[in-house]
C-alpha cells in the first residue's frame, strides 16, 4: 500500500530537543516506540545528513544519543529541532491493522457523506489512543480520536471521519 507519506524516502524516528552535557550528546524526543527503533537502524540521517549513531541510552524522560561528527555542546545545540530519520524501506513490515503515523499525514479527509473536510497534519498519542489533527482549507484545525466510532474507515487514498466528530 502506497500513501503520500510512504512515497517519501525517509521517516522521522525522533527530533533533537537540545544538547545534553558538554561532549556533544543530544537529548531526543522519540516518535517511535523505545530505544530499539534507533538501535536497530543501520543508517540514520541527522538533519538530513547520513550519520553514524555512536551510542543511545535512556536519560530520564528523554533519550540521550551521540552521533559521529557532533563533538561538543555548541554543535549539539546547533542541531536542536533537527529530525533523526531512517529510510522507509528499513522499517519493519506491519501486521494487519498496524500503521506508521507517517502513513496518515497528508491524507485527504472526508466526512461519512463524502464531503471534503481537510487534510491530516499530524498524529499524536497522549496515552489513551492515537489522535489525528485535521486542518481545514481555511487553516482551522481540530482533533479526532483514531477509534472506529470517529474514523470508520481509511485507506491509502483518504481518511473518513464520522460527521458527529467534525468540528464546525
Amino acid at each position: 500500500m502506497t500513501t503520500p507519506a510512504a512515497e517519501e524516502k525517509r521517516v522521522a524516528l525522533a527530533a533533537v530537543a537540545g544538547a545534553h552535557g558538554i561532549k556533544g550528546e543530544l537529548r531526543l524526543k522519540l516518535f517511535a516506540e523505545g530505544l530499539d527503533s534507533l538501535k536497530g537502524a543501520k543508517t540514520l540521517y541527522l538533519g538530513g545528513e547520513k550519520r553514524k549513531l555512536v551510542s543511545v541510552r535512556a536519560g530520564g524522560k528523554a533519550v540521550i544519543a551521540r552521533f559521529e561528527g557532533v563533538a561538543d555542546r555548541t554543535a549539539a545545540e546547533g542541531l536542536r529541532g533537527s529530525l533523526i530519520e531512517v529510510e522507509r524501506e528499513a522499517l519493519p513490515a506491519l501486521e494487519e491493522g498496524e500503521y506508521y503515523f507517517s502513513d496518515l499525514v497528508g491524507l485527504p479527509v472526508v466526512d461519512d457523506g463524502g464531503a471534503a473536510i481537510g487534510t491530516v497534519v499530524t498524529v499524536e498519542n497522549f496515552g489513551a489512543s492515537d489522535i489525528i489533527e485535521i486542518e481545514k482549507p481555511g487553516g482551522k484545525r481540530f482533533m479526532v480520536p483514531l477509534i472506529p466510532a470517529a474514523v470508520p474507515e481509511w485507506d491509502h487514498e483518504k481518511l473518513v471521519v464520522s460527521a458527529d466528530f467534525v468540528d464546525g
